[in-house]
């Protein structure tokens, strides 16, 4: 079977990268993550990448004139690297209508909450504020709002008596690293399906 192509957009330590790279590698998924592209020049996500020798890219966002043009070269890294997917891990910036427009459904991000609950920065801890027995995690396509778009997958962690915000973080990211790569293979095998905010999950060959 053909390997999906892969581009992954972070700016942080790149976990879920991690996470897909691994998934990728023991032939759990079948993908392959063809370029890594960052907008912080120190991010581990670009080391993480080079050291299972796959492209690394760091874009210099004032170096453009716009969010637009920034996204516009971002856009011809992915397509030099024949990608088909893109993923967002840990990737600090709004997607924007040039994204959005050259990979309709086929931009996926992970949030550190059961959405719609939570939305934005710092989930983990507005659960805690908020009382939650629950919390968890979403992996979900992207479209113009801010963890808005049509959620695929989600997975839910106890929110306990003693819990810090590092303490629910890391059980979080635990159950992250399981579902945004099941979501990747999902999507490689083309058993997903969006109709309206529903994503459908076909059943796969017996």
């Amino acid at each position: 079977m053909k390997k999906l192509r892969v581009g992954v957009l972070a700016s942080g330590r790149g976990s879920n990268l991690q996470a897909i790279i691994n998934a990728s590698e023991s032939g759990k998924i079948p993908a392959e993550v063809a370029v890594v592209i960052s907008d912080n020049a120190e991010a581990p996500a670009l080391d993480r990448a080079r050291e299972h020798g796959i492209p690394a890219v760091y874009l210099h966002p004032p170096y453009y004139q716009s969010k637009e043009e920034y996204e516009q070269r971002i856009v011809l890294e992915l397509r030099e690297y024949g990608v088909e997917l893109v993923c967002l891990a840990g990737y600090m910036r709004l997607v924007g209508r040039v994204l959005l427009e050259e990979f309709p459904n086929r931009i996926m991000n992970i949030h550190p909450a059961l959405l719609p609950s939570f939305k934005g920065l710092h989930g983990q801890r507005q659960a805690l504020e908020y009382g939650v027995r629950y919390s968890g995690c979403t992996v979900h396509f992207v479209d113009s709002g801010m963890d808005t778009g049509p959620i695929i997958l989600q997975a839910v962690v106890p929110v306990l008596p003693e819990d810090g915000e590092e303490e629910l973080a890391a059980r979080i990211l635990e159950r992250e690293h399981v579902i945004y790569p099941e979501a990747v293979r999902l999507f490689a095998e083309g058993r997903l399906r969006v109709e309206g905010r529903k994503v459908i999950i076909l059943p796969g060959e017996e």
